[in-house]
């Protein structure tokens, strides 16, 4: 096992000392980070969304801000903006809460279709453009917005161009009986999360994102996962498919996934694992399919079962 290999799994470890019982979930969290990507966390309130946030920010030692979504946020409250400087007679700017490692953006579909379009450009490009000035925000940089399922009164539904910023939509769900008397016990006294020390700086995150980025992927698995997406724009059930930028984040999740389990390639099982979680969200369904009750993810399963896995011969590979 690598030292990068390790410390990643360091780092759920330590997450989960705060979130108990959802290893997988963390794995997807830590999966999104190292390959640049942004996470959306669809639950219903008090499962620990907030949380998961603030602890992969503390264990990599990044800043943290949390920007609380609501009717009356303005754009410049999140990008930032000019102010005249008297004494220097010039315009200065004075950054926004995006100005951040690691960025909560809580009840994210709380707020108007202006403030969330002031995050389509800095989920893409990792910048905010000011009066015409373009400012780099600190790298690593990842949003991890929270919505909640269920309440749709005074919400304002996230725009396909902006769901497909998204490289992963994850949901912690309930824990068992046996999880959830653990956490009364870990929460007895204080919460794990004001004790929780850093496994990782940003700058090791920023080396490990280059090594994800050297796995290597067979010519034919780029193809299985071209015809996965491209299934999802044919799908009677589907009125919009993916775009490309689904197949980009489906073929960097699998490099991810196979990186964290030690392998210098990846198989067909990495991309069938990371499909859903990946794809999911970038799919809109017609109505016909919602009266149904069909959802993303039935589709997403069906087009796979009916897709011919690839074989690919890995001899000697490490």
């Amino acid at each position: 096992m690598s030292d990068s290999v390790r410390v990643l799994r360091q780092i759920v470890e330590n997450v989960e000392n705060v979130i108990v019982g959802k290893k997988h979930v963390i794995e997807l969290a830590i999966v999104s980070l190292v390959c640049n990507g942004h996470v959306l966390i669809e639950d219903v309130p008090g499962v620990g969304k907030t949380s998961l946030v603030s602890s992969v920010a503390k264990s990599i030692n990044a800043s943290f801000k949390r920007i609380q979504f609501t009717p009356d946020i303005l754009p410049s409250d999140i990008t930032g903006f000019s102010i005249y400087n008297q004494k220097s007679g010039e315009f200065e700017y004075r950054p926004g809460s995006i100005m951040s490692h690691i960025i909560l953006a809580d009840e994210i579909n709380r707020t108007s279709p202006k403030t969330q379009a002031s995050l389509l450009e800095v989920m893409e490009e990792n910048q905010v453009t000011v009066d015409g000035i373009t400012y780099k925000v600190p790298q690593p940089f990842m949003v991890m917005a929270t919505q909640n399922p269920v309440e749709y009164l005074g919400t304002y539904p996230l725009p396909e161009a902006q769901l497909d910023r998204f490289f992963m939509k994850i949901s912690i769900g309930y824990p068992s009986p046996g999880e959830e008397s653990l956490i009364l016990s870990k929460f007895q006294l204080n919460s794990p999360l004001k004790t929780l020390e850093p496994i990782v700086n940003s700058n090791e995150i920023l080396s490990i994102q280059e090594e994800v980025k050297k796995v290597y992927v067979d010519k034919s698995l780029n193809d299985y996962i071209v015809d996965i997406v491209s299934q999802t724009r044919k799908h009677p059930d589907v009125a919009l498919g993916s775009s490309p930028r689904g197949s980009l984040a489906l073929f960097r999740a699998a490099q991810a996934w196979a990186f964290y389990n030690s392998r210098s390639f990846v198989l067909p099982d990495d991309i069938i694992k990371l499909a859903i979680p990946v794809l999911s969200h970038r799919l809109v369904l017609k109505q016909e399919a919602k009266l149904k009750k069909i959802t993303s993810n039935d589709i997403l399963s069906s087009i796979i079962s009916k897709i011919n896995v690839p074989v690919v011969d890995y001899y000697e590979k490490k």
